[in-house]
């Protein structure tokens, strides 16, 4: 029997940049049993005995993939973590997604700072279709989504938000399609969904569409998309199924329609792989600020059909990787154009620039 002590390892994380980051960090199962590898529950404490709270994230696997930690660290700043036995202090949900077969087939999601959906089969063919994302504003750092459904009075705010963005035929606030001749290629609704993950700190689901003619190609696509707590931005991977000539050449466009009326301001921030768009007022509604920003390369961004669209090559089996979101003025975080803009560099920033991870 061995009577050396057993050394305690650390999770040291470090931010790089001289900007104050608040996200969740994603650390690799992998690397995480370095530190423990034990069944039982587990407490994140650093130095000054402050507790983290976490997720185990399976996602698209059958086992756990990631452990996802809230971390906030200021300016070029570094927190040092133990891993402790331990059953976890509870943690309120601040992400949730769902279906909602009740209104017409609807996907709907959010995180504490926005919330989305997206339409399926139930809708088409009616006079209220429409065909992109759909995002809705809050200033709450509520999950609402259940609530606004049941009470079915969303387009009104009772002081936590409310739904006035108008998607119609468009690709709304930055969904993504196939591009030809000039023209967008809409698919039909979603036709299958599966929730992988559902919070607390990130819920991510999977969309799956029929087959349509694309230019002469049958084109199919499965959308997987995420959304972290105290994010404005989802990240959605989009992989083509494309059965045809050319099939490693797929033109598509992740879009933000463009509205009538003064004040209205479309950004084309090549150099951030960003298409941002700050609307024109809605009325007293306030005004929404909407953006795509790239992982995968943006070939160029430009403004057709009444969009801006951030063009992007699509290969058959092989994702697209992009940002799509938004904020609203009301939330009082970005209030303004040029807010807007400098939260999308940094984010941009950000992703060139992960969270460092040491183990010792």
């Amino acid at each position: 029997m061995s009577c050396t002590a057993e050394k305690k390892q650390t999770l040291t994380i470090t931010n790089p940049l001289a900007v104050e980051r608040a996200e969740v960090l994603s650390i690799p199962y992998t690397d995480f049993k370095q530190i423990y590898n034990r069944s039982e529950a587990f407490r994140l404490i650093d130095e000054k005995n402050k507790e983290y709270t976490y997720q185990l994230e399976k996602g698209e696997g059958d086992s756990t993939q990631n452990v996802l930690v809230w971390v906030e660290l200021p300016a070029n700043g570094t927190i040092t973590l133990q891993v402790q036995p331990g059953k976890p202090k509870p943690m309120e949900a601040r992400t949730f997604a769902r279906y909602v077969p009740e209104r017409f087939d609807d996907f709907a999601w959010e995180n504490d700072k926005i919330a989305f959906r997206m339409y399926g089969k139930a809708l088409e063919g009616r006079p209220d279709n429409a065909e992109g994302a759909d995002i809705w504003a809050k200033r709450t750092d509520k999950l609402v989504v259940n609530e606004w459904y049941k009470k079915g009075d969303y387009h009104k705010d009772h002081g936590e938000g409310m739904d006035f963005y108008d998607v119609g035929m468009t690709l709304g606030a930055g969904d993504i399609a196939p591009y030809a001749d000039g023209k967008i290629i809409f698919s039909k609704h979603y036709r299958e969904y599966d929730v992988l993950e559902n919070g607390p700190l990130r819920s991510m689901f999977r969309l799956k569409y029929e087959p349509w003619e694309v230019n002469g190609k049958k084109v199919s696509v499965t959308k997987t998309i995420s959304l972290d707590a105290g994010a404005q931005l989802n990240r959605v991977t989009a992989v083509y199924t494309v059965e045809g000539a050319d099939a490693d050449r797929l033109p598509v466009v992740a879009g933000i329609v463009l509205r009538k009326g003064e004040g209205g301001q479309a950004m084309k921030l090549t150099d951030a792989k960003v298409a941002a768009y700050w609307e024109p007022a809605h009325g007293a509604d306030g005004t929404l600020g909407i953006a795509v920003l790239g992982e995968s390369p943006i070939d160029s961004i430009t403004e057709n059909n009444g969009h801006l669209l951030a063009h992007f090559t699509a290969t058959s089996g092989k994702p697209v990787i992009y940002y799509n979101g938004g904020a609203w003025d009301k939330a009082g975080k970005i209030t303004n154009a040029k807010q807007w803009e400098e939260y999308l560099r940094n984010e941009q920033e950000k992703q060139e620039h992960p969270l460092a991870i040491s183990i010792k």
